[in-house]
């Protein structure tokens, strides 16, 4: 899949203290373009736009990123984006990156190239009006998103583009590594919209992969479960002396109570008497 281009790596030099580090491509983005009636998007085009075009008409980017790769219980150690900016006609100016306060869609609407002018919305897409078009609406229109900025960035001269690492978007990251459901990413808006400054970026479809847009994490994992140490005999060893006894139990019984993903032993998602029983199927047969 495109969507994660490296691989979880230790981490060298002077990201070392980190720990790993995973470089994600956005697995879903869109344009949400100025429009009185909504009805403009780029789902599936080769980019996004953000700022405000000579016309007056703002544009703003939104992007989501899958932390699936990161394993659940790290510390995000830094966070930053990379975006990677092909067209201007406007001076530089600056761009900040505001997390997205509820989910949106990215249709099957494509403005080719070059794009700015978007195309008509297609079932799903997110709009200026909408978050998944044509009948789920952002509650303020251009985008529900928080007043603060997690990280901006200077946009003048071609090329890459980063925001951060910057605590915010390291608080971001974290709260979506431990709260799926509120993963809705971020959008990009110029930090003023009242000048003519509008830039095209290219998007996760473009036919250039290096200018995909991409999330590098550096993160800690968590420690190793417990039964899962040198001296364990099998995941149900939780104190790892060599043999699933009583004592075990009891620290799984623990784990159990307070909802412990390490005493999840089907790898379904939940700690329930599935678990259980299969704890017990370790218990008597014994190491």
């Amino acid at each position: 899949m495109k969507h994660v281009i490296a691989a979880v790596a230790v981490a060298a030099g002077a990201h070392a203290a980190c720990g790993d580090s995973i470089t994600i491509v956005a697995h879903r983005d869109n344009t949400l373009y100025e429009s009185a009636a909504g009805a403009l998007s780029n789902g599936q085009g080769a980019h996004v736009f953000a700022g405000t075009t000579r016309l007056g008409e703002v544009r703003r980017a939104v992007l989501r990123f899958d932390l699936g790769g990161i394993p659940a219980g790290s510390t995000i150690e830094s966070a930053r984006l990379v975006l990677t900016m092909d067209r201007t006609g406007t001076p530089g100016a600056g761009f900040a990156l505001h997390r997205l306060l509820a989910d949106w869609g990215e249709g099957a609407s494509n403005a080719g190239d070059p794009g700015g002018l978007g195309a008509a919305a297609a079932p799903g897409d997110a709009t200026w009006l909408h978050r998944s078009f044509s009948d789920v609406f952002w509650t303020i229109a251009g985008g529900d998103f928080a007043a603060a900025p997690s990280a901006s960035a200077s946009v003048g001269a071609l090329g890459p583009v980063q925001w951060g690492p910057a605590v915010a978007m390291t608080l971001d990251t974290q709260a979506w590594l431990d709260n799926p459901a509120q993963n809705h990413g971020w959008l990009v808006k110029a930090a003023d919209e009242s000048l003519a400054n509008a830039k095209r970026f290219h998007s996760r479809e473009s036919i250039l992969a290096d200018g995909w847009p991409r999330l590098i994490v550096e993160f800690t994992p968590p420690p190793p479960c417990p039964g899962q140490g040198p001296g364990a005999c099998a995941p149900a060893d939780w104190n790892e002396d060599g043999v699933v006894d009583f004592n075990d139990l009891l620290e799984f019984l623990n784990a159990f109570n307070a909802a412990d993903p390490c005493a999840d032993l089907n790898a379904d998602g939940v700690v329930d008497f599935n678990d259980f029983l299969g704890y017990l199927n370790l218990f008597n047969l014994g190491c």
